[in-house]
Protein backbone atom coordinates (compact mmCIF):
# COMPACT_ATOMS: atom_id res chain seq x y z
CA UNK A 1 0.00 0.00 0.00
CA UNK A 2 1.57 3.29 -0.84
CA UNK A 3 1.63 6.08 2.02
CA UNK A 4 0.74 9.71 0.23
CA UNK A 5 2.99 12.25 1.30
CA UNK A 6 1.67 15.58 2.01
CA UNK A 7 3.28 19.17 3.49
CA UNK A 8 4.02 18.80 6.59
CA UNK A 9 5.64 15.13 6.28
CA UNK A 10 9.60 14.96 5.77
CA UNK A 11 8.40 14.61 1.11
CA UNK A 12 7.03 17.57 -0.54
CA UNK A 13 6.40 18.09 -3.95
CA UNK A 14 8.77 20.65 -5.70
CA UNK A 15 8.45 22.57 -9.43
CA UNK A 16 6.27 20.69 -11.65
CA UNK A 17 4.21 21.10 -14.93
CA UNK A 18 2.31 19.10 -17.02
CA UNK A 19 1.07 19.12 -20.88
CA UNK A 20 1.22 17.94 -24.38
CA UNK A 21 4.54 17.73 -25.80
CA UNK A 22 5.63 18.16 -29.63
CA UNK A 23 2.24 18.66 -31.43
CA UNK A 24 2.57 18.89 -35.03
CA UNK A 25 0.56 21.45 -36.73
CA UNK A 26 0.56 22.51 -40.52
CA UNK A 27 -1.78 25.24 -41.77
CA UNK A 28 -2.24 25.90 -45.03
CA UNK A 29 -3.77 29.52 -45.85
CA UNK A 30 -5.20 29.67 -49.49
CA UNK A 31 -5.02 32.78 -51.18
CA UNK A 32 -6.51 32.12 -54.54
CA UNK A 33 -4.53 29.77 -56.29
CA UNK A 34 -1.42 30.59 -54.26
CA UNK A 35 -0.73 28.79 -50.90
CA UNK A 36 1.39 29.69 -47.95
CA UNK A 37 2.12 26.93 -45.18
CA UNK A 38 2.93 27.46 -41.25
CA UNK A 39 4.74 24.06 -40.42
CA UNK A 40 4.95 24.11 -36.64
CA UNK A 41 6.11 21.97 -34.04
CA UNK A 42 4.37 23.16 -30.28
CA UNK A 43 4.62 22.06 -27.24
CA UNK A 44 2.53 22.87 -24.06
CA UNK A 45 3.83 23.20 -20.12
CA UNK A 46 1.51 24.11 -17.79
CA UNK A 47 1.92 24.48 -14.07
CA UNK A 48 -0.17 26.09 -10.92
CA UNK A 49 -2.64 24.94 -8.03
CA UNK A 50 -1.61 20.91 -9.23
CA UNK A 51 -0.93 19.64 -5.56
CA UNK A 52 -3.53 17.36 -5.26
CA UNK A 53 -3.36 15.40 -8.14
CA UNK A 54 0.55 14.45 -7.52
CA UNK A 55 -0.54 13.76 -3.55
CA UNK A 56 -3.82 11.88 -4.23
CA UNK A 57 -4.33 11.44 -7.38
CA UNK A 58 -7.49 13.85 -7.37
CA UNK A 59 -7.73 15.38 -11.47
CA UNK A 60 -10.32 18.20 -10.52
CA UNK A 61 -7.47 21.30 -11.17
CA UNK A 62 -6.14 19.26 -14.14
CA UNK A 63 -6.98 20.12 -17.61
CA UNK A 64 -6.19 17.06 -19.87
CA UNK A 65 -2.74 17.25 -21.82
CA UNK A 66 -5.66 16.05 -24.92
CA UNK A 67 -7.58 18.87 -24.82
CA UNK A 68 -4.17 20.99 -24.93
CA UNK A 69 -3.77 19.08 -28.46
CA UNK A 70 -7.01 19.83 -29.42
CA UNK A 71 -6.88 23.35 -27.97
CA UNK A 72 -3.57 24.20 -30.71
CA UNK A 73 -5.39 22.54 -33.73
CA UNK A 74 -8.33 24.56 -33.16
CA UNK A 75 -6.51 27.92 -32.18
CA UNK A 76 -4.43 27.11 -36.31
CA UNK A 77 -8.08 27.21 -37.48
CA UNK A 78 -9.84 30.03 -35.24
CA UNK A 79 -6.64 32.49 -35.03
CA UNK A 80 -4.46 31.52 -37.85
CA UNK A 81 -0.89 31.18 -37.51
CA UNK A 82 0.39 35.10 -38.22
CA UNK A 83 4.36 34.00 -36.61
CA UNK A 84 5.07 30.73 -34.06
CA UNK A 85 5.10 33.88 -31.78
CA UNK A 86 1.82 35.55 -32.01
CA UNK A 87 0.66 32.05 -32.02
CA UNK A 88 2.09 31.27 -28.74
CA UNK A 89 0.76 34.17 -26.84
CA UNK A 90 -2.28 33.51 -28.08
CA UNK A 91 -2.10 30.19 -26.51
CA UNK A 92 -0.55 31.09 -23.36
CA UNK A 93 -2.98 33.52 -22.83
CA UNK A 94 -5.75 31.06 -23.21
CA UNK A 95 -4.68 28.73 -20.73
CA UNK A 96 -3.64 31.04 -18.03
CA UNK A 97 -7.05 32.93 -18.00
CA UNK A 98 -9.46 30.32 -19.14
CA UNK A 99 -8.58 28.00 -16.19
CA UNK A 100 -8.36 28.95 -12.69
CA UNK A 101 -6.19 26.14 -11.47
CA UNK A 102 -3.23 27.07 -13.96
CA UNK A 103 -1.27 30.37 -12.90
CA UNK A 104 1.40 29.80 -16.04
CA UNK A 105 1.42 28.28 -18.78
CA UNK A 106 5.25 28.01 -21.52
CA UNK A 107 4.50 27.56 -25.19
CA UNK A 108 8.00 26.17 -26.65
CA UNK A 109 6.86 26.15 -30.77
CA UNK A 110 10.04 25.33 -33.42
CA UNK A 111 9.19 25.88 -37.01
CA UNK A 112 9.96 24.09 -40.10
CA UNK A 113 10.10 26.53 -42.85
CA UNK A 114 9.33 25.93 -46.66
CA UNK A 115 10.09 27.96 -49.88
CA UNK A 116 8.17 27.55 -53.42
CA UNK A 117 9.43 25.59 -56.37
CA UNK A 118 9.79 27.55 -59.03
CA UNK A 119 8.17 25.63 -62.14
CA UNK A 120 9.32 26.29 -66.09
CA UNK A 121 6.64 27.73 -68.16
CA UNK A 122 7.16 24.97 -70.85
CA UNK A 123 7.29 21.62 -68.72
CA UNK A 124 4.14 23.57 -66.37
CA UNK A 125 1.74 23.86 -69.77
CA UNK A 126 3.21 20.32 -70.96
CA UNK A 127 1.52 18.88 -68.23
CA UNK A 128 -1.51 20.97 -68.07
CA UNK A 129 -0.81 23.85 -65.24
CA UNK A 130 -0.43 27.23 -66.03
CA UNK A 131 0.96 28.13 -62.53
CA UNK A 132 2.31 26.41 -59.74
CA UNK A 133 1.76 28.17 -56.83
CA UNK A 134 1.17 25.10 -54.61
CA UNK A 135 4.32 23.56 -54.50
CA UNK A 136 7.23 23.65 -52.08
CA UNK A 137 10.57 22.44 -50.45
CA UNK A 138 11.31 22.33 -46.82
CA UNK A 139 13.92 24.00 -46.65
CA UNK A 140 17.46 22.73 -45.00
CA UNK A 141 19.04 25.72 -43.21
CA UNK A 142 18.32 26.14 -39.54
CA UNK A 143 14.98 25.61 -37.91
CA UNK A 144 13.53 28.49 -35.74
CA UNK A 145 12.73 28.20 -32.17
CA UNK A 146 10.29 30.52 -29.34
CA UNK A 147 9.30 30.08 -25.97
CA UNK A 148 6.15 31.46 -24.50
CA UNK A 149 5.69 32.31 -20.95
CA UNK A 150 2.60 33.95 -19.45
CA UNK A 151 1.51 33.95 -16.19
CA UNK A 152 -1.27 35.98 -16.33
CA UNK A 153 0.33 39.95 -16.14
CA UNK A 154 4.04 39.21 -17.71
CA UNK A 155 4.92 37.89 -20.64
CA UNK A 156 8.55 36.12 -21.42
CA UNK A 157 9.28 35.97 -25.14
CA UNK A 158 12.32 34.01 -26.08
CA UNK A 159 12.99 33.00 -29.64
CA UNK A 160 16.01 32.73 -31.79
CA UNK A 161 17.39 29.35 -34.25
CA UNK A 162 19.40 26.27 -34.32
CA UNK A 163 21.17 24.50 -36.71
CA UNK A 164 22.46 27.16 -38.79
CA UNK A 165 26.07 26.00 -40.26
CA UNK A 166 28.14 28.91 -41.74
CA UNK A 167 31.42 29.13 -42.66
CA UNK A 168 34.13 31.37 -43.48
CA UNK A 169 37.04 30.31 -45.78
CA UNK A 170 39.59 32.81 -44.85
CA UNK A 171 39.92 35.58 -42.87
CA UNK A 172 40.35 33.77 -39.44
CA UNK A 173 43.44 32.95 -37.33
CA UNK A 174 44.25 31.40 -33.88
CA UNK A 175 47.48 31.87 -32.62
CA UNK A 176 48.69 33.34 -29.44
CA UNK A 177 47.52 30.50 -26.99
CA UNK A 178 48.36 29.44 -23.48
CA UNK A 179 50.75 26.14 -24.24
CA UNK A 180 51.74 23.25 -21.79
CA UNK A 181 53.71 20.47 -22.50
CA UNK A 182 50.23 18.71 -23.43
CA UNK A 183 49.94 21.15 -26.84
CA UNK A 184 50.15 20.00 -30.19
CA UNK A 185 48.16 22.66 -32.08
CA UNK A 186 50.30 24.60 -34.50
CA UNK A 187 49.31 28.48 -34.56
CA UNK A 188 47.07 29.48 -37.68
CA UNK A 189 47.09 32.56 -39.20
CA UNK A 190 44.69 31.75 -42.19
CA UNK A 191 42.16 28.61 -40.93
CA UNK A 192 38.84 28.25 -41.84
CA UNK A 193 36.11 29.22 -39.37
CA UNK A 194 32.73 27.28 -39.38
CA UNK A 195 30.06 26.71 -36.98
CA UNK A 196 26.53 25.26 -36.13
CA UNK A 197 24.91 28.69 -34.74
CA UNK A 198 22.23 27.82 -31.88
CA UNK A 199 21.27 31.04 -30.49
CA UNK A 200 18.18 32.39 -28.71
CA UNK A 201 17.29 36.48 -27.92
CA UNK A 202 15.22 38.39 -25.35
CA UNK A 203 13.20 40.09 -26.06
CA UNK A 204 11.79 43.37 -24.27
CA UNK A 205 8.19 43.31 -24.63
CA UNK A 206 6.79 42.02 -21.19
CA UNK A 207 3.38 43.39 -21.22
CA UNK A 208 0.48 43.89 -22.82
CA UNK A 209 0.46 47.54 -22.50
CA UNK A 210 3.69 47.83 -24.80
CA UNK A 211 3.19 47.76 -28.87
CA UNK A 212 4.29 44.03 -29.95
CA UNK A 213 6.99 43.67 -32.05
CA UNK A 214 6.61 42.89 -35.58
CA UNK A 215 7.81 38.94 -34.90
CA UNK A 216 8.35 37.93 -38.77
CA UNK A 217 10.21 41.37 -39.76
CA UNK A 218 12.13 40.69 -36.51
CA UNK A 219 13.61 37.44 -36.85
CA UNK A 220 14.45 37.73 -40.71
CA UNK A 221 15.95 41.18 -39.46
CA UNK A 222 18.23 39.83 -36.46
CA UNK A 223 18.91 36.79 -38.66
CA UNK A 224 20.93 39.03 -41.46
CA UNK A 225 22.56 41.33 -38.94
CA UNK A 226 23.85 37.71 -36.96
CA UNK A 227 25.03 36.60 -40.63
CA UNK A 228 26.45 39.98 -41.50
CA UNK A 229 28.60 39.91 -38.22
CA UNK A 230 29.80 36.50 -38.74
CA UNK A 231 30.78 37.41 -42.54
CA UNK A 232 32.40 40.82 -42.17
CA UNK A 233 34.17 40.24 -38.73
CA UNK A 234 38.31 39.24 -39.28
CA UNK A 235 38.38 36.72 -36.51
CA UNK A 236 41.35 36.01 -33.97
CA UNK A 237 38.93 33.92 -32.33
CA UNK A 238 35.31 32.48 -32.50
CA UNK A 239 35.00 33.80 -28.96
CA UNK A 240 35.53 37.14 -30.72
CA UNK A 241 33.01 36.71 -33.85
CA UNK A 242 29.89 35.69 -30.80
CA UNK A 243 30.67 38.56 -29.40
CA UNK A 244 30.30 40.77 -32.29
CA UNK A 245 27.59 38.61 -33.72
CA UNK A 246 25.49 39.71 -30.07
CA UNK A 247 26.66 43.12 -30.40
CA UNK A 248 25.53 43.78 -33.99
CA UNK A 249 21.82 42.31 -33.05
CA UNK A 250 21.72 44.41 -29.86
CA UNK A 251 22.74 47.22 -31.49
CA UNK A 252 20.53 47.45 -34.65
CA UNK A 253 17.01 45.61 -32.68
CA UNK A 254 15.34 47.78 -30.11
CA UNK A 255 13.37 45.07 -28.95
CA UNK A 256 15.83 43.03 -28.10
CA UNK A 257 18.05 42.95 -24.71
CA UNK A 258 19.90 39.98 -24.46
CA UNK A 259 21.58 37.26 -26.83
CA UNK A 260 23.02 34.06 -26.09
CA UNK A 261 24.75 31.50 -28.76
CA UNK A 262 25.81 27.82 -28.11
CA UNK A 263 28.38 27.69 -31.02
CA UNK A 264 30.44 24.44 -31.63
CA UNK A 265 33.65 24.95 -33.95
CA UNK A 266 33.30 22.61 -36.82
CA UNK A 267 36.80 22.16 -37.28
CA UNK A 268 38.46 21.93 -40.99
CA UNK A 269 42.56 20.15 -40.60
CA UNK A 270 44.92 20.73 -43.53
CA UNK A 271 45.29 17.19 -44.86
CA UNK A 272 49.09 16.54 -45.30
CA UNK A 273 49.64 15.59 -48.67
CA UNK A 274 53.26 15.15 -48.63
CA UNK A 275 53.37 11.55 -48.68
CA UNK A 276 51.91 12.21 -51.88
CA UNK A 277 54.51 14.68 -53.36
CA UNK A 278 51.32 17.46 -53.14
CA UNK A 279 51.97 20.33 -51.48
CA UNK A 280 48.69 21.77 -49.22
CA UNK A 281 48.30 25.49 -50.16
CA UNK A 282 45.18 26.09 -47.48
CA UNK A 283 43.08 23.94 -50.21
CA UNK A 284 42.38 20.45 -48.80
CA UNK A 285 40.88 19.67 -44.97
CA UNK A 286 39.94 17.28 -43.59
CA UNK A 287 36.34 18.64 -41.31
CA UNK A 288 35.77 16.55 -38.17
CA UNK A 289 32.78 16.17 -36.29
CA UNK A 290 33.77 15.54 -32.51
CA UNK A 291 35.76 16.05 -30.62
CA UNK A 292 34.75 20.33 -30.60
CA UNK A 293 35.92 23.22 -29.62
CA UNK A 294 32.01 24.53 -27.70
CA UNK A 295 31.98 28.59 -27.31
CA UNK A 296 29.31 29.83 -25.17
CA UNK A 297 28.28 33.81 -24.26
CA UNK A 298 25.94 36.00 -23.87
CA UNK A 299 25.97 39.53 -25.36
CA UNK A 300 23.38 41.60 -23.21
CA UNK A 301 22.63 45.77 -23.55
CA UNK A 302 24.13 47.65 -20.87
CA UNK A 303 21.75 47.37 -17.53
CA UNK A 304 19.92 44.48 -18.79
CA UNK A 305 20.06 41.42 -16.05
CA UNK A 306 20.66 37.75 -18.01
CA UNK A 307 17.33 35.80 -18.29
CA UNK A 308 18.20 32.94 -20.88
CA UNK A 309 18.96 30.19 -19.39
CA UNK A 310 22.89 29.36 -19.81
CA UNK A 311 22.08 25.96 -20.54
CA UNK A 312 20.27 26.03 -24.19
CA UNK A 313 19.71 22.27 -24.52
CA UNK A 314 15.76 22.04 -23.84
CA UNK A 315 15.23 25.92 -24.77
Amino acid sequence: MTVNSRPGRPVILGQNQYGKAENRVVKITRDGATHHIKDLNVSVALSGDMEDVHYSGSNANVLPTDTTKNTVYAFAKEHGIESAEQFGIHLARHFVTSQEPIRTARIRIEEYSWERIASSDANSRFIGADEVNHSFVRKGQETRVTQITYDGSRWEVISGLKDLVVMNSTNSEFWGYVKDKYTTLKEAYDRILATQVSGRWRFNWTDDEQKMPNWEKSYEQTKKHMLQAFAETYSLSLQQTLYQMGARIINHRGEIDEVRFSLPNKHHFLVDLEPFGLKNDNEVYFAADRPYGLIEATVLRDGCEPQIPVDLTNL
